[in-house]
This record gives C-alpha cells, sequence and structure tokens, in this order.
C-alpha cells in the first residue's frame, strides 16, 4: 500500500462534507497493472438521477521545489487518467492541490500553460479548514 500523503484526510473530510461517498483508496487493475488512486467518490445528481463518479489523487507540495513535486504528479496523474479511461472512462480524474501551492505556484505562467495542455483537473483545498475550496475542470 503507497503512504498516504499528509492532507489525505483533510481532502477526504472535505469530499464528506460536499456529501461524497468516499472508496479509500480507489484500486484499478489495468492491463496486468494495479493502480491504487488516492481516493474514489460517488454521488447521487438527484435532478438528473444520475452518477457523479470522479477519482482523486492528493499532492500537498511539501519539498523543496514545488515544480520537482509538480514534474512526479504530472506523471502520476497522467497514468492514472489512462488507466481510468481503459477502466472507468465515466470516471474524471482531479489532482488535489493546497490551496496555498494553488495561490502560488500554480498562478505562474507555465504551470497555467501545463495543466491547460495536459488538461489537468484541479480540486484545490484548505487542509486547515478541511474543506473544498475551488473545483477547477478541464
Amino acid at each position: 500500500m503507497a503512504a498516504k500523503d499528509l492532507f489525505h484526510e483533510a481532502v477526504k473530510i472535505g469530499l464528506w462534507k460536499e456529501q461524497w461517498i468516499v472508496t479509500d483508496p480507489f484500486k484499478l487493475d489495468v492491463g496486468g497493472t494495479k493502480f491504487e488512486i488516492d481516493l474514489g467518490a460517488e454521488r447521487l445528481l438527484a435532478a438528473e438521477r444520475a452518477e457523479e463518479k470522479i477519482a482523486v489523487e492528493i499532492k500537498t507540495f511539501l519539498g523543496d521545489s514545488p515544480l520537482t513535486d509538480y514534474h512526479a504528479a504530472l506523471g502520476q496523474f497522467l497514468n492514472y487518467r489512462l488507466a481510468l479511461e481503459l477502466k472507468d472512462p465515466d470516471r474524471l480524474l482531479y489532482l488535489a492541490i493546497p490551496i496555498a501551492v494553488h495561490e502560488s505556484f500554480f498562478q505562474r505562467e507555465f504551470a497555467q500553460i501545463s495543466v491547460e495542455r495536459y488538461q489537468i483537473s484541479r480540486l484545490i483545498y484548505n487542509p486547515d479548514q478541511e474543506v473544498i475550496v475551488k473545483w477547477i475542470t478541464l
């Protein structure tokens, strides 16, 4: 089992507060390779009587370099997205990012171009308040 990120529980609680049913971790087996995405979540959309399904990869960005942390997160995200496309194509993948990192590193021009180019949907969370601050879906 992979190590959980420092803010894992904060994101999980934030999803619960928004009425998501959370699977921890969300496991996939694709082409003989086992994946463990930090969280899976589902909720019923009452108006449409349909189900919304997501997977969330949580990152803290607490290393010495946010760029190095982003490189690792991006590679992991892209592989998880491919696995979901093959096994669970209705599930949208989000990269969970602390609000402080979103307001600093992810406001840089390079980061903005990168998340647009690679279509990285993001879930911005406040680890202290254990809430989801913003959803950015691409």
